[in-house]
């Protein structure tokens, strides 16, 4: 029998600790297929901090640095810097990305840094209980917003990959989705774009990815797929957002 897909080997064969329907699981499958692909498995880094990311140094078959809170571009920005031959990878939630750390990824990006950013939006904090995020939807209720989000109050989603893309340093910024095969396979196009640029030495990338996030959204696994497609994908639209890689011969920035 003709074998089809095997298991990446830069992904560890052990049980997920992800919650049924979570989309990270999903999202380290494309992550490995690309890097076995790419045969980079010896010269990758991933840096991931506190919030479900945290747990993906259990899964990832490469080396890997877990930052503070927040701190997740600052020490890709000095991994990159020492080691630039390398693939470093910055693995962030919302709640990582968008809230704490949103000045240390604004500035990388604004410097042009060359490692890419997977930023994974669930629209909730969910590691912590399920409380509002920064991309939490107008209306969309949470632990901290039990009758919905109040722009009045609260303000709007935050869109990270259009702040991101009004940058100079960045270079590539696209939004995938991983609620369905189609979606899944266009994101692992985003992403092995990003890694290709980063490795040819051009500025910033970064894929954001929606994922669902069932246990927190109080949805059953097909619910949350169906919520994600019916609410978040017209507020975070997908696609690629900014593309200067394709007639680029190198990077700018430091």
């Amino acid at each position: 029998m003709k074998e089809i897909r095997g298991y990446p080997k830069s992904l560890y064969p052990v049980a997920t600790k992800y919650c049924g329907g979570c989309g990270h699981g999903v999202i380290h499958r494309i992550i490995t297929e690309l890097i076995d692909e790419l045969g980079a498995r010896e010269k990758t880094i991933i840096t991931n901090p506190v919030g479900c990311a945290i747990w993906a140094d259990l899964y990832f078959d490469f080396d890997s640095v877990q930052p503070p809170h927040g701190r997740t571009p600052a020490a890709a920005t000095g991994i990159k810097r020492v080691m630039p031959d390398h693939l470093v990878i910055c693995y962030q939630g919302d709640g990582d990305m968008a809230a704490i750390g949103t000045a240390e990824m604004i500035h990388a990006a604004n410097r042009g840094e060359r490692f890419t950013t997977i930023f994974v939006n669930n629209a909730i904090y969910g590691m912590t209980g399920g409380q509002m995020a920064p991309t939490t939807l107008v209306g969309q209720k949470a632990a901290t917003a039990p009758d919905g989000r109040d722009p009045d109050t609260a303000g709007y989603p935050i869109r990270v990959s259009e702040l991101l893309a009004g940058l100079e340093g960045s270079r590539y910024i696209a939004r995938g989705a991983v609620n369905n095969a189609g979606n899944a396979r266009k994101t692992k196009a985003f992403i092995k774009k990003a890694f290709d640029a980063q490795l040819k030495g051009i500025g910033f990338t970064m894929v954001e990815i929606l994922s669902s996030c069932p246990t927190n959204w109080g949805m059953e696994p097909v619910e949350a797929v169906e919520w994600l497609e019916r609410e978040m994908i017209p507020v975070f639209p997908l696609g690629e957002i900014k593309n200067t890689i394709d007639s680029s011969k190198g990077g700018t920035g430091t």
